[in-house]
């Protein structure tokens, strides 16, 4: 497939299998004619109607990242909420570092009072209104990363995953991603999966 592409991706920042993924769409941006807007969901509203949440003490906290995130895209815009996913990302995945909201948000260039959001629970609807788009186009038994990208007869059509660990670079990169758009010109094509035998690994390889 050729032309240029716009990609809506999904991610809560917690995730670390987005994380790594979202490095992927960032190198593809480099090697294939594809805009990149970034969506918003929530472990916290995927799993909220589960007995056993699967992210068990965190659960709580899950939310503040988020509410963050979305106080960011509505003030300052796309490449803001892109900047800040980098943010995050690099302080909470690989420094550890995961409760100075104040500092990834100073680390992406935006004011640090936003902050202070993530006690609030104003910008809850629209994140479950991103949450729920996401759903509607991957379905409902999934989890983020969500990748969306027109389909063959110009309907939009959406993917959990890819997870993949570690993210691809350069040529590489693209290569999956020309996979995946192969896959998502195929009517009725709809999972493909198989087992996980490691940790996330954050480094990045060709």
């Amino acid at each position: 497939m050729t032309g240029e592409f716009t990609a809506d991706f999904w991610f809560d920042p917690v995730c670390p299998y987005t994380w790594i993924s979202s490095r992927w769409m960032t190198e593809v941006t480099k090697v294939r004619p594809v805009t990149v807007r970034w969506r918003l969901m929530s472990l916290s509203v995927l799993n909220e109607h589960r007995d056993d949440h699967p992210e068990g003490e965190w659960e709580d906290y899950m939310w503040a990242p988020v509410r963050v995130c979305a106080a960011v895209e509505d003030r300052f815009g796309q490449r803001a909420l892109g900047d800040l996913l980098t943010a995050m990302g690099t302080r909470f995945h690989l420094r550890g570092d995961w409760g100075d909201l104040e500092g990834a948000l100073a680390d992406a260039g935006l004011p640090e009072e936003i902050a202070r959001v993530a006690e609030s629970t104003v910008y809850d609807a629209a994140i479950r209104s991103s949450h729920a788009r996401a759903l509607a186009l991957a379905g409902a038994d999934i989890g983020t990363p969500v990748v969306s990208v027109d389909g063959p007869g110009g309907e939009r059509v959406g993917f959990f995953g890819p997870v993949v660990s570690p993210a691809p670079t350069g040529e590489a990169a693209g290569r999956l991603w020309d996979g995946f758009l192969m896959l998502a010109a195929v009517p009725g094509f709809h999972e493909i999966k198989r087992p996980r035998s490691e940790e996330p690994r954050f480094d990045m390889t060709d």
